[in-house]
């Protein structure tokens, strides 16, 4: 299944329990989808049009169990809109003092909200406040996953380093050396003990968690291009979006390219998604494309070799069993130099206790 938006896509979100998907484009509209699951060769149905931001809409994630759309943009606001209506339910129109690159959800009640200064804040929807900030990164958030268990938040940034935000003691505990491109995607896989992060480059780095300062390992066979979007299909398995437009499974330790499974087209892959039933792998591209993969369909061929080569065993994890989820305090920052970002347009941070009043 495929649609063409008309313009550019920055991101997609699966609805968690229905079949919708929504998608943020570079006109700062908000444009919501409706698909079949039993037929896949109808092409969604666009149900609902918000003109959500002035400037691009570059993050969109469904809330609240899915009936409010929270969006974020480089007009520094953070929206959120009632699906069922497309009518505005809150707007905090001066979120950050960047542009608003990236949403991702926490719990139930909370969110988190990446800028191109580097800042990463936590929204709590029931005390209707901004409850963490930081300071993590000297470029913009290019990408940030949770780790529940350990109540920290992983981001990754164009200044070339991986951080980790302890939402209990609010700070960055611990932040990797500088790599030496720029990393945009990162997903946490083996049950906790590996991280992963994609570069510019095409590589990906490795680390133990509570070893941050450096990589454990690199895989620099998979791509040229750079890996823009991951998304982890299981403990041992992440599915790449790249450059040139490829989708490839790749097996993590034993690092390996199990197989390409789709090619959204020639140009680069923006994001990916699973569907709230991960029946469907949703891909949004620069061909301004938003296109569903019958995930069934695509991993086919991959199950027969997934492990029958050299399998994946307990020395496949770099022995991180004694790993228990720490990480390191106080890490010392490399002096290498980092890209800055024109900020001359910043607004002034404004009261947030009411923007999640309605919610």
């Amino acid at each position: 299944m495929e649609i063409n938006l008309g313009k550019l896509a920055f991101d997609i979100d699966f609805h968690p329990s229905d079949n919708l998907v929504a998608t943020g484009l570079i006109d700062g509209d908000l444009h919501l989808y409706r698909y079949s699951a039993d037929n896949t060769n109808s092409d969604p149905v666009r149900v609902l049009e918000v003109h959500a931001h002035t400037e691009s809409c570059r993050a969109a994630r469904f809330i609240n169990g899915g009936r409010a759309l929270l969006t974020g943009s480089p007009d520094f606001s953070i929206l959120a809109t009632d699906v069922e209506t497309g009518s505005t339910i809150a707007r905090l129109d001066n979120a950050h003092e960047a542009a608003i690159n990236r949403l991702i959800n926490l719990t139930e009640s909370t969110v988190a909200s990446g800028d191109d200064d580097g800042c990463i804040k936590v929204w709590d929807t029931r005390e209707r406040s901004c409850c963490n900030s930081f300071e993590a990164h000297e470029d913009y958030i290019s990408d940030i996953t949770f780790a529940s268990d350990a109540m920290k938040l992983l981001a990754t940034s164009g200044d070339g380093t991986l951080s980790v935000c302890n939402l209990r003691r609010n700070k960055v505990q611990a932040q990797s050396e500088f790599s030496e491109d720029e990393l945009l995607s990162v997903v946490l896989m083996k049950n906790g003990r590996k991280v992963v992060c994609g570069s510019q480059t095409g590589i990906l780095l490795l680390y133990s968690w509570g070893c941050f300062k450096d990589c454990s390992d690199r895989f620099v066979d998979l791509s040229s291009n750079s890996i823009d979007t991951m998304l982890k299909l299981d403990e041992d398995r992440i599915i790449t979006g790249s450059e040139n437009g490829m989708i490839n499974l790749v097996g993590i330790l034993p690092n390996r390219i199990i197989q390409p499974i789709a090619e959204h087209s020639e140009y680069p892959v923006e994001r990916l998604a699973f569907s709230h039933d991960r029946k469907f792998l949703g891909s949004i591209g620069h061909d301004q494309m938003l296109k569903l993969w019958d995930l069934d369909n695509i991993l086919q061929g991959s199950r027969s070799t997934e492990r029958n080569e050299n399998g994946v065993g307990d020395n496949d994890v770099d022995s991180d069993d004694e790993d228990e989820m720490d990480v390191d305090d106080n890490p010392s920052k490399s002096t290498k130099g980092n890209k800055t970002k024109n900020a001359s347009n910043r607004h002034t941070v404004g009261d947030s206790n009411n923007f999640f009043a309605d919610l």
